[in-house]
């Protein structure tokens, strides 16, 4: 009988409850904890394997888990790569270096359910933050970009800034500067609404 209790059949996967951190797998390894933060009464919590990823939120949202997309596209992930602000609309961006670009993704926390957002980040001038650049509460997210010719670097840099909630996704970009460092409030880049432009003129 007790042969028999020991090959029953796990029903966690019917009854909805996901696995514990410690059994969660990320590409060929065990997920190791990469970055946790406190978001409200949620923590997030950024597991890493070899070539593969996961973000998971746990706390009073209930437990979710995420596939982390940037990890499997080449992004290096550390103890840095999250930052998050917590709102009546909560938001978490993951980010990290890629092979030639910096690579983020979004969860956003919405009535006490968290999502995420649809898009993914790219940032070719080697910053991705937040910032509440529209001042309605939610964190934007702000990409800096080379504004260089294609296949050249160089210094020249732009600040573009994409909201999460609104009818438009981007809400646009700053002039080009000749170094990152004359970005607004460089090193933490944050850009004022009357300092952007439709991205592109």
């Amino acid at each position: 009988m007790v042969f028999a209790w020991s090959l029953r059949p796990d029903d966690t996967a019917e009854r909805g409850v996901s696995p514990t951190q410690d059994e969660l797998r990320c590409g060929t390894t065990a997920c190791q904890v990469a970055v946790t933060t406190d978001v409200g009464r949620d923590t997030v919590a950024v597991l890493v394997g070899q070539g593969s990823g996961r973000i998971s939120t746990n706390g009073a949202s209930g437990r979710n888990i995420f596939e982390l997309t940037i990890a499997e596209q080449g992004a290096t992930i550390t103890d840095g790569s999250l930052e998050c602000v917590d709102a009546e609309v909560a938001v978490c961006l993951v980010r990290g270096p890629g092979p030639a670009e910096v690579l983020g993704e979004v969860l956003v926390r919405r009535s006490g359910a968290w999502s995420r957002a649809q898009v993914p980040y790219v940032a070719g001038g080697g910053y991705l933050g937040l910032h509440d650049v529209d001042a309605d509460g939610v964190a934007d997210v702000v990409a800096v970009q080379r504004a260089c010719a294609p296949g050249v670097d160089c210094t020249r840099r732009f600040a573009q800034v994409f909201s999460l909630v609104g009818p438009k996704p981007e809400l646009g970009c700053t002039q080009v500067v000749a170094d990152q460092t004359q970005l607004p409030g460089w090193p933490t880049v944050q850009p004022t609404p009357t300092q952007l432009r439709p991205c592109g003129e």
